[in-house]
């Protein structure tokens, strides 16, 4: 059974940690350039592999003593968290090769390929194997880390000049990172409490 709760804590989380990542700006690249239908398949191809592999290494760690997971997730949390507020604001232009023609196939390859690998092992990738393991509920907790990074790519690919034109970077950052420091904060509190 779904749990809607946990899946709106998992898009909420997700959604922003990943809007100020730079694969929004890829996305945005590519959606300028090629058909936005055609990058967004793609994108979200490479996106559920990214949740699957997170939702299997965090159902994993629900195997562990829970109040070793709730310090270990706590920890990553804040991790987290740190990692959002003294990240430097730099925004690196990606080589973005153009497709030969604009097939679907090359282009939704081309956007598969780049959050392929630019994603692997990205902090919303950890995120959402702690959330995963907090919580036990993997379909809920991948069901909201998907849409959330499907609704940021789709957001990159057809609006991104136009949301950051009225939400800074640096608050949609700040947020996410209250958000973790809370999330780590509750999770440690459970590891001394339990």
């Amino acid at each position: 059974m779904i749990s809607f709760s946990i899946a709106a804590v998992a898009f909420g989380v997700v959604f922003l940690a990943e809007l100020p990542d730079k694969t929004a700006l890829a996305g945005l690249v590519l959606g300028t350039r090629y058909r936005a239908s055609y990058v967004f398949a793609g994108v979200a191809a490479a996106f559920a592999v990214h949740v699957t592999l997170a939702i299997a290494a965090g159902s994993v760690l629900t195997l562990l003593p829970h109040r070793l997971v709730q310090a270990v997730v706590g920890l990553l949390f804040l991790a987290g968290a740190l990692v959002l507020l003294f990240k430097r604001q730099e925004e690196d232009e990606e080589d973005l090769r153009e497709p030969a023609d604009q097939s679907f196939w090359k282009v939704s390859g081309a956007g598969f390929m780049l959050i392929l690998v630019a994603e692997f092992g990205d902090l919303t990738q950890i995120m959402t194997a702690n959330l995963a393991a907090r919580y036990d509920d993997p379909v809920s907790v991948g069901l909201g880390a998907v849409l959330a990074l499907w609704t940021v790519a789709a957001i990159g690919i057809l609006g991104g000049r136009t949301l950051m034109k009225y939400v800074p970077l640096r608050l949609i950052t700040r947020v996410a990172a209250v958000v973790m420091l809370a999330l780590a904060g509750f999770s440690l509190y459970e590891a001394v409490a339990a």
